[in-house]
């Protein structure tokens, strides 16, 4: 397996990870008529903009993409947290799970934010996705806060998870 920067090429495959990843891991939290409805095209329009604008890796196995990690190395999106870091999302592709990759993407980021010499990170996390849960206070998370997140025009929670670097 390879994890390396993300490249222009890539991007389809990652926006086709990230719906697979929504339509599996929020199936039951999120409503079934947003999931099946998940715009490809608009999703690729904001990785393309995510992959100017944020560290964004992804995981090959065999040649092929299989999951992306974004973060970004401030706190711009979580500015009410004493914190200068923040891993955005992993995805992995669901036939992939459980395999290390989400470990490897994790250790990669907060590797590259402890070289950067950041020293608290942030994560937020749907409240309701149990198994992503586990997955971050399994890697060390501590529970720091809730807040709302808006799509298809409902609101679902999400609680934040932060790491000591």
């Amino acid at each position: 397996m390879n994890i390396r920067n993300v490249a222009e090429k890539d991007l389809p495959d990652v926006v086709d990870i990230q719906i697979a990843g929504w339509r599996t891991a929020y199936r039951g939290i999120i409503d079934d008529e947003i999931l099946d409805t998940l715009n490809r095209e608009e999703r690729l329009a904001r990785r393309q903009k995510d992959w100017r604008d944020t560290g964004f890796i992804v995981a090959e196995k065999d040649g092929k993409v299989v999951g992306f990690c974004r973060y970004i190395d401030n706190n711009s999106y979580s500015s009410d947290y004493d914190v200068d870091c923040e891993l955005m999302a992993i995805y992995l592709r669901p036939d992939v799970k459980r395999q290390g990759i989400g470990c490897k993407l994790f250790n990669y980021v907060t590797d590259e934010f402890r070289r950067q010499g950041k020293k608290k990170m942030i994560l937020w996390c749907l409240k309701d996705n149990q198994a992503s849960c586990r997955f971050y206070e399994a890697m060390g998370g501590t529970l720091g806060g809730e807040k709302t997140f808006e799509t298809g025009g409902k609101t679902f929670p999400e609680i934040a998870y932060l790491y000591d670097l």
